[in-house]
């Protein structure tokens, strides 16, 4: 017969959301930073600011614009207020930050990027501040409605909860950015980088489902929320007014319709539905671009409109006239660097785990940055330079423990510039030495200029793309010895990048007007020159050049596609005024421009606000959320707490067995500022209950319990490695109720629970299942040490293996698990026995697994904006164990348990937001399940499954 193991499917999944909602935010790590970094903190009304000693200019700036800008901006989201905690993180060098729930705190991370396409030049702590604290006005105007209720009921992670189903992510970062571009003289709404992606997509006819734009694809090219939100928020705030967002996301968050609340509110105030706003916001847009379109000639028509995301062709580089390298990114191969010659290409080597493409090429060598994290405290990285010889492919580490970004060779490669990032901020160039990485000469920076893409000009002299500390940005030629900077371009707002240099000229990329394209000056005479309109598709980046070519990529729907022209000066024109012209755009946003809080970044001052020292051990138990997890037959609820700095984390909880109708009682806690992770907890059993000798018997248990984890990243070139090492003492005490007393002795005992894992595997491509290499081990070891005798030792390791095509996988596991012969009582079994079986706790148990894992389908297709399938694949496995154990009459019992069937997983996105995996598995056994049902058919849904 067929059984099924679980019936009730919708509210599995339902709750899975919930607690994925309460319990994750983007990027947070516990217990990321040295215990030796000494905290500060500026505090106002609405924000309390806190960052490292030394830091003071970062945090009052901070805390200076989000005090200034906080009611000039509430009327067009609304007017409550509620204080946040915003973490000022310097050791990691990646360019982000988030405001989250439960707990309520952001974090900005202070290493600015180098590419000022992707989010402009402003000085980051201001960027940050003026995207970030507009998220702390969402959250605290949603606590209303339903929405509020369920913060009621669930704390911190309800109210998550909530507004992520009713509001969704493009409207909070659409209007966040909306509002950086508001109150700056820039922003991303004015950048034309920003909407590339949708630029190109229409530009090659591509008409994708709304859902499909909302979710995602393994097969096509499909923008991120960003700018999607930008235009449907700039379109409704210039079209329906300014306050139309607040009236809309209110009765959005409060469920003011309870289904589709959001859709319901835009068809209330602004009278059409939401499939005709939407499409009238990309319309505004693209009817923007459409006019742009006949001033140049697309080669994305020549492409079926039916053909999937092709390859990413990145920063080519001239080997000779006829051989290009760059990189080369597909979504189902590893970056790697390729040769292109006449149009063959050779692929030299799998580039190492880094934060962008970025490389730099000369003389049979190719220079790059890598990510290297530290092995303990997870938010310290560092971008550490390596070298390959395109030749050879041997490739070797320049520089460990560093923070260079955008390494650049001289003319002979004997030499490397590198712009450093230091955690105090200091932004400076440094001269290395290309056969050491030693430090020859660090540039002066008097001025404070933020350098991108430095390049040599001749022997004394750099050329780089700088920002000012206004944020705007010019052309310098920096001289080595004296970091004097003559400036060829005047400095203004537009985006400048991604310098080379032939001879005299300078080539480079920047923004005019709507596009983004590319000039040339001449570092002598100061002329510049533009780029004529070429055939190609749209905004030009990354320019090559020799004597007789030159390249670019472009950006298309199929990826970025390289471009080659011959390098005549018929192609360049002498632009007037030596001006680039063309501005940034507004794309006829005049919503803009029309209050008092434009422009208002200009205009924020110093104020002597106090900085004090922030308590480490302030709100440590900083409860958040009240979590359920129901799962037949215990009913938990978990009421957890995370403080703000991220290095205490607790939960107490409490939980009714229906089966047995014991209350257990628990308190949990670890602390993580430590090396070794320090955890400790207690539990309380009241009214367990057994049977006896036709009777119901009833005992109480005590658990109390301490332990120590070292979790060590080990991550380094290709690889990403981890260890964790940990132990835990164990102190259990069974109390018989007094009837039972004259039956039972209490018992009591303690014992150890001693573990390793260990995991490696090589980078994983978009449309991969597993990566292609791999391997975790895991080890534990439980031995009782006082009041009884007990041990169990479990071995366990899955290896993942290439599959015959790329996206499959051939995945095999074993494992390992011995009871010590004289046991007195059963340790809690983790052995991954055979599908389909009811597992038992046996003596010794050896286990074998071959799961063979491949991609079904893509359907990229969706139902009533509530589950989105990006992909369904399937696996054929046999599972194979062995055990033995002993009867009461002491003869050995044998057993094979062997099964073998077939998984369906389905990827999917629910309210187009959260992404979840469940599967369906039948399991044919081919023993008999000695243990459990008859029959030997199993049906069972997964959910849901986290690998490395």
């Amino acid at each position: 017969m067929l059984k099924i193991k679980d019936k009730n499917i919708l509210s599995t999944i339902l709750l899975l959301l919930l607690i994925t909602a309460t319990t994750t935010t983007m990027a947070q790590q516990f217990g990321g930073n040295p215990p030796s970094i000494k905290w500060k903190q500026v505090n106002t009304p609405a924000a309390k600011v806190v960052f490292p000693a030394g830091l003071d200019s970062a945090g009052l700036r901070v805390a200076d614009i989000v005090q200034q800008m906080n009611h000039a901006i509430q009327p067009t989201i609304g007017y409550k207020q509620r204080q946040i905690s915003i973490l000022l993180q310097n050791q990691t060098i990646i360019s982000n930050a988030y405001v989250g729930l439960a707990p309520f705190r952001s974090e900005f991370y202070l290493t600015p990027g180098q590419n000022s396409f992707e989010i402009g030049s402003l000085p980051w702590t201001d960027q940050l501040a003026i995207h970030e604290f507009r998220h702390v006005q969402q959250y605290n105007n949603f606590n209303v409605g339903l929405s509020k209720a369920l913060r009621v009921l669930f704390g911190e992670g309800g109210q998550a909860f909530g507004n992520g189903i009713a509001i969704p992510n493009w409207f909070f970062e659409g209007d966040a950015v909306f509002n950086e571009t508001h109150v700056s003289q820039q922003g991303r709404g004015r950048l034309p980088y920003f909407f590339n992606g949708y630029r190109a997509l229409w530009d090659a006819g591509k008409d994708y489902s709304w859902m499909k734009l909302r979710n995602g694809s393994y097969r096509d090219y499909i923008p991120d929320w960003y700018p999607m939100g930008y235009m449907m928020v700039a379109y409704g705030r210039e079209k329906y007014g300014d306050d139309f967002w607040k009236k809309v996301t209110h009765d959005a968050a409060a469920f003011n319709g309870l289904f589709y609340p959001l859709q319901k509110a835009i068809r209330k105030y602004s009278g059409e539905s939401f499939a005709q706003f939407r499409n009238d916001g990309f319309n505004y847009f693209k009817d923007q671009y459409t006019a742009d379109s006949l001033n140049h000639s697309s080669t994305q028509s020549l492409i079926n409109k039916t053909q999937h995301f092709i390859a990413s062709r990145e920063y080519p580089a001239y080997v000779n006239d006829s051989t290009l390298i760059y990189m080369k990114s597909t979504y189902e191969y590893l970056p790697q660097f390729v040769l292109n010659t006449n149009g063959h290409e050779k692929k030299v080597g799998v580039r190492s785990v880094s934060i962008d493409n970025y490389f730099d090429y000369h003389n049979g060598k190719v220079v790059y940055a890598t990510y290297h994290p530290d092995k303990r405290w997870s938010y310290r990285d560092y971008s550490e330079l390596q070298v390959l010889d395109i030749n050879t492919g041997e490739e070797h580490r320049l520089t460990k423990h560093t923070k260079y970004f955008s390494p650049a060779f001289n003319n002979d490669a004997t030499q490397v510039v590198a712009v450093q990032v230091s955690p105090t901020g200091k932004n400076m160039l440094h001269i290395l030495s290309a056969n050491d990485g030693k430090v020859l000469s660090i540039v002066p920076n008097s001025t404070n200029l933020f350098y991108t893409y430095p390049k040599f000009y001749g022997n004394a002299q750099l050329v780089s793309a700088v920002r000012n500390t206004d944020g705007k940005m010019s052309l310098a030629i920096i001289d080595i010895k004296t970091g004097k900077a003559r400036y060829l371009l005047p400095f203004s707002y537009q985006p400048i990048s991604f310098p080379a240099v032939h001879g005299d000229t300078i080539y480079f990329s920047a923004t005019a007007g709507i596009n983004d394209r590319l000039f040339a000056v001449v570092a002598g005479t100061g002329k510049l020159l533009g780029l004529q309109q070429l055939p190609g598709a749209i905004n030009k980046y990354q320019p090559a050049i020799t004597h007789n070519k030159l390249a670019w990529v472009e950006f298309t729907a199929y990826g970025y596609k390289l471009q080659q022209a011959n390098n005549s000066a018929a192609n360049w024109t002498i632009l007037p005024g030596n001006k680039m012209g063309g501005g940034l755009p507004d794309f006829k946003i005049s919503a803009l421009k029309r209050d008092s809080s434009t422009g208002l970044l200009a205009t924020i001052t110093d104020k002597p606000l106090p900085v004090t020292n922030y308590n480490k051990g302030y709100h440590l138990f900083n409860f958040h959320s009240l979590i359920p997890n129901f799962n037949d037959p215990n009913y938990k609820f978990s009421l957890v707490g995370e403080n703000v700095l991220n290095t205490f984390q607790s939960e107490l909880s409490f939980n009714y067995n229906r089966n047995e109708g014991y209350k257990q009682f628990g308190f949990n806690a670890v602390y993580g500022a430590l090396f070794p992770y320090i955890s400790g907890g207690v539990d309380y059993i009241l009214d367990r209950r057994g049977y006896y000798k036709g009777s119901n018997i009833y005992w109480n248990e005590s658990d109390i319990h301490a332990g120590l984890q070292l979790p060590l990243n080990f991550s380094s070139g290709k690889q990403f490695t981890g260890l964790s090492i940990g132990s835990d003492i164990y102190y259990k005490q069974s109390t018989f109720q007094q009837a039972y007393r004259s039956l039972f002795n209490d018992r009591n005992y303690t014992y150890l629970n001693n573990y390793v894992t260990f995991s490696n595997h090589i980078q994983q491509a978009k449309k991969n299942i597993y990566p292609r290499l791999g391997e975790t081990i895991s080890l534990n070891y439980k031995t009782a040490i006082t009041g009884t005798n007990a041990n169990q030792f479990l071995a366990s390791g899955t290896f993942y293996l290439p599959g015959i095509l790329v996206n499959h996988n051939l995945v095999i596991n074993a494992a390992h698990q011995q009871k010590g012969a004289d046991n007195v009582v059963d340790f809690s079994n983790n052995f991954p026995f055979s599908r389909g079986y009811t597992a038992q706790n046996l003596h010794n148990m050896n286990k074998v697994g071959v799961n063979y894992h491949f991609p079904i389908i893509y359907p990229d297709a969706g139902v009533a904006n509530t589950i989105y399938f990006l992909r369904i694949r399937g696996n054929m496995f046999y599972d194979y164990t062995h055990a033995t154990d002993f009867y009461t009459n002491g003869t050995v019992f044998k057993g094979d348990f062997r099964s073998t069937g077939g998984e369906v997983f389905f990827d999917t996105k629910w309210f187009n937001q959260q992404q979840l995996t469940f599967g369906i598995r039948y399991s044919r056994l081919l023993d008999n399940d000695l243990f459990g049902g008859t029959g030997r058919n199993r049906i069972e849904l997964v959910l849901p499954v986290t690998f490395f």
